[in-house]
């Protein structure tokens, strides 16, 4: 995942630029979130869990490391084809709650359950609520 388009910077941006759109505004730009990718729904051999969504959050490779992710927020953004409220975005919110395994996979509880298509695609995993 090292080609997130949500994640990475258009390099064609120049800071000064960056700096004109927000005034008052000084020093490089914060992203809040990590990207994580959707891997699926918690199954076994014969049932599936659509309730319960499996991420791969970037970097996390160990179940010590998803300690400091878990009730931290996360949305899948998508692109609907009508306008609704100005924009054809939309948002489905979710939250980490445990470990999955011992590779750095985590379990997540959307507001409403995942659609299939979202399956391989991208969400973004909050730094908030924070614990520190």
């Amino acid at each position: 995942m090292p080609n997130c388009p949500t994640c990475s910077r258009a390099s064609s941006r120049s800071t000064s630029s960056a700096e004109e759109m927000v005034k008052g505004r000084e020093g490089e730009r914060v992203r809040l979130y990590v990207c994580g990718r959707i891997l699926g729904y918690k199954r076994s051999k014969s049932n599936q869990y659509e309730n319960t969504s499996l991420v791969q959050i970037e970097g996390v490779n160990t179940k010590e490391e998803v300690d400091w992710y878990l009730g931290k927020r996360m949305a899948y953004i998508y692109k609907a084809a009508t306008k609704k409220n100005g924009t054809p975005y939309r948002c489905i919110w979710g939250k980490v709650c445990r470990p999955h395994g011992n590779s750095g996979v985590v379990r997540a509880k959307f507001k409403t359950n995942l659609p299939p298509k979202s399956m391989g695609s991208r969400v973004r995993v909050f730094m908030y609520p924070s614990n520190i």
